[in-house]
């Protein structure tokens, strides 16, 4: 199986449209969100559906560093996962994702019903609980919302789309699932995956 975006080419940097943090000289702030536009091929027999996921692991570990004036995160600093996009149920004759068409704009609160491939039904991204503690943010954040690496952080993320074809038609999960949910859902009914990923970065010199 292999996958592909007209949005990006592989390894290399994200289109400022498909993230949800950009930068403008001195200030940073949100920015046009969009989803990338996702495209798949060479589909194994047996595939029932799909599952997606868009995952960022170079995420720094100290909180606390994030965004502080007069403090730049190192490169070296352990990291974690981030996850962007979860969305399961995507039926087994689809191939193609449009650009814009699951996400345009950045949504206070989160999208509580974000669009995207008829049946295919999107979880919660880690912005969910980024968030938590803000009043004008928190809530429920479903569906794509892009890359806003810390703007002080020397490493430059990455971004990696994982397409899965599943044996199965449907994923039994609840409306707020994870990752985490989707990962351990679909454990021993990968037909196969396939990803491409691009980078990001705030930081003026990276």
């Amino acid at each position: 199986m292999r996958i592909h975006s007209d949005s990006f080419q592989h390894r290399q940097r994200l289109p400022r449209e498909f993230a949800a943090g950009q930068r403008d000289g001195d200030d940073v702030g949100f920015g046009a969100n969009r989803n990338p536009h996702l495209a798949w091929d060479a589909v194994p027999e047996g595939t029932r559906s799909f599952a997606l996921l868009c995952i960022d692991p170079d995420v720094p570990t100290v909180a606390e560093m994030v965004g502080k004036a007069g403090v730049e995160i190192p490169v070296e600093q352990p990291r974690t996962e981030f996850i962007h996009w979860a969305m399961i149920d995507i039926r087994a004759d689809v191939r193609e994702i449009a650009a814009g068409s699951c996400s345009d704009g950045v949504v206070p609160h989160g999208k509580r019903h974000p669009s995207g491939p008829p049946g295919a039904r999107q979880g919660l991204n880690s912005y969910t609980g980024w968030f938590a503690g803000d009043a004008e943010l928190a809530g429920d954040w479903f569906g794509y919302d892009g890359p806003f690496p810390p703007p002080n952080d020397l490493r430059e993320h990455r971004y990696f789309f994982r397409l899965f074809a599943l044996d199965l038609a449907t994923l039994e999960l609840p409306d707020r699932f994870t990752a985490a949910d989707v990962l351990r859902a679909m454990h021993g009914h990968v037909l196969a995956e396939a990803l491409t990923y691009a980078t990001y970065s705030l930081h003026p010199d990276v």
